[in-house]
C-alpha cells in the first residue's frame, strides 16, 4: 500500500543503506590501518641490534632503527585517525537508521489506518447490503 510516507521511506532507506556501505568502508580501513600498525612493530623486532661491526654499520642499523619508529609513529596516527572516522560513520549511520524507523513505524501505522478505515467500510457495506436483501424478503413477504 502506498502512504504519504512510502517515498520518505525508500530515500530514508537509501541513506540508511548508504550510511552501512561507509561505515564498512570505514571500518575495513582502520582494519588495513591496524594489521600495517602491527606489521612494524613486527619489523621493528625483526631489526637485530649490532654489538660488534663498523661504525657505518652501526649508523646504518640506527637509521633503519629511526625509520621503523617513524613508520610506527605515522601507522599509530593513522589508526587514531581511523578510529575516529569509524566512530563518525558509526553515529551517522545510528541516525539514519532512527530516521528509517522513524518514517518505517509511521508508514506502518498510516498502513494499520488505511486497512481499518477499510475494514469499516466494508462492514457498512456489508450492513447496507443486508439492510436491501432484509428489505427485500419483507416487500416480496
Amino acid at each position: 500500500m502506498k502512504t504519504r510516507y512510502s517515498a520518505l521511506v525508500s530515500i530514508k532507506k537509501d541513506v540508511m543503506k548508504k550510511a552501512e556501505r561507509v561505515f564498512s568502508e570505514k571500518k575495513s580501513v582502520l582494519e588495513r590501518a591496524q594489521k600495517a600498525l602491527d606489521d612494524s612493530f613486527s619489523a621493528l623486532q625483526e631489526i637485530a641490534p649490532l654489538e660488534q661491526g663498523q661504525m657505518a654499520d652501526f649508523l646504518a642499523n640506527r637509521a633503519l632503527l629511526d625509520t621503523q619508529r617513524g613508520l610506527i609513529q605515522h601507522n599509530e596516527a593513522w589508526v587514531a585517525f581511523a578510529s575516529a572516522d569509524v566512530e563518525d560513520a558509526k553515529e551517522e549511520l545510528k541516525r539514519a537508521m532512527i530516521e528509517y524507523e522513524k518514517y518505517n513505524y509511521l508508514e506502518l501505522q498510516e498502513i494499520e489506518k488505511m486497512k481499518q478505515a477499510q475494514k469499516i467500510k466494508e462492514a457498512k457495506e456489508l450492513d447496507e447490503i443486508a439492510l436491501m436483501t432484509l428489505k427485500e424478503g419483507r416487500v416480496a413477504s
